[in-house]
């Protein structure tokens, strides 16, 4: 065999090889979400997968990245090659679009405003409530210890500060000087701020700290679930933020990996009947009203307020609360 001849094999293969990895990296999805969602994913993507199958005879991969949703969006930002970005606020979504990774417009690109389903901040309690906490009011009394992300890195931290903030100024004679006082007085019962929902999850129940968790009301149902309703209960306040959970393909990275119909699909069966299912499931509240009425017994009701609602919009809440030096640096920093 001549020398010749061998390296054209050789480059033929290595071209082959090339166009194999190409064509594996163009099936394979890499879905960057926040903390407590991993159980859901966990199932929701060999659904997806047996569907892609199914109608498109492709077989995919799907792989999921955790963590508290500012230092994931961080993480994106920084060039994790994310083909959809599954998040639990608007805020964090819009940070993808400041630097072009997704149009300005994301939010008109699927239903709801991008939004497949919601959730709410709920609190988990020691059996038998020994502190007697019943709404947003008791976590502003002294002696009660409370467990919350901090707002700065955590979804979960931000919506439970604003639901306390919304919670004071819907009172009778309520105004910014007293939610303020009300927030400052639930954060100095804080005793540690972990990074995302799950880490306080973990402090709550693992470590034993504190006498109340906030956090999502999925997040509530599997707290119960794995620490057991011997040991822990659910508390449902009279009113809280209804928690917008926005999911996003990432065109920078599907439009160069040519991932973007695959993308596309995957979020789209979010609102599938299949998918909306696997949500109520899992904790988190439909979109679709018959699927969230088959479900009410899993969502008790409350009254829920928006952040546009009470803040204006999701920017003016961010810049005058979360920015660096805002409402929360100063009555934390006073702690």
């Amino acid at each position: 065999m001549s020398s010749s001849f061998v390296r054209l094999l050789s480059s033929l293969c290595f071209a082959a090889g090339l166009a194999v990895s190409a064509s594996r990296a163009e099936t394979t999805l890499l879905n960057v979400s926040y903390d407590v969602t991993r159980e859901f994913y966990k199932e929701y993507n060999p659904a997806f997968i047996a569907h892609w199958k199914e109608t498109g005879g492709e077989t995919v991969t799907v792989n999921q990245s955790h963590g508290g949703s500012s230092k994931q969006v961080r993480a994106v930002i920084d060039g994790l090659q994310a083909d959809v970005v599954t998040m639990n606020g608007i805020p964090d979504v819009d940070q993808l679009a400041k630097i072009n990774l997704i149009p300005a417009n994301w939010a008109t690109r699927l239903p709801n405003g991008s939004v497949p389903y919601t959730s709410t901040i709920l609190f988990v309690v020691r059996k038998g409530n020994p502190k007697g906490i019943k709404d947003w009011s008791d976590l502003a009394k002294p002696g009660v210890s409370v467990v919350i992300p901090n707002p700065k890195t955590s979804g979960n931290g931000r919506y439970s500060y604003l639901a306390a903030w919304g919670y004071a100024l819907r009172q009778p004679g309520g105004d910014e000087t007293k939610a303020r006082d009300f927030v400052k007085k639930i954060f100095a019962n804080v005793p540690v701020l972990d990074t995302g929902g799950r880490g306080a999850t973990t402090t709550f129940g693992q470590r034993g700290i504190g006498d109340v968790l906030l956090t999502f009301e999925n997040e509530v149902a599997l707290a119960i679930k794995e620490l057991g309703s011997d040991a822990v209960e659910a508390v449902v306040p009279s009113a809280s933020v209804l928690a917008e959970n926005p999911v996003v393909w990432v065109d920078k990275v599907v439009n160069k990996k040519g991932t973007t119909k695959l993308a596309k699909a995957y979020l789209d069966y979010l609102y599938s009947p299949a998918g909306q299912e696997l949500a109520a499931r899992h904790g988190f509240r439909p979109t679709d009203p018959a699927i969230l009425a088959k479900h009410a017994d899993r969502f008790p009701p409350i009254a829920l307020f928006s952040v546009p609602e009470v803040f204006g919009s999701w920017a003016a809440a961010q810049k005058t609360h979360f920015s660096d030096g805002g409402i929360f640096d100063q009555i934390y920093a006073t702690k």
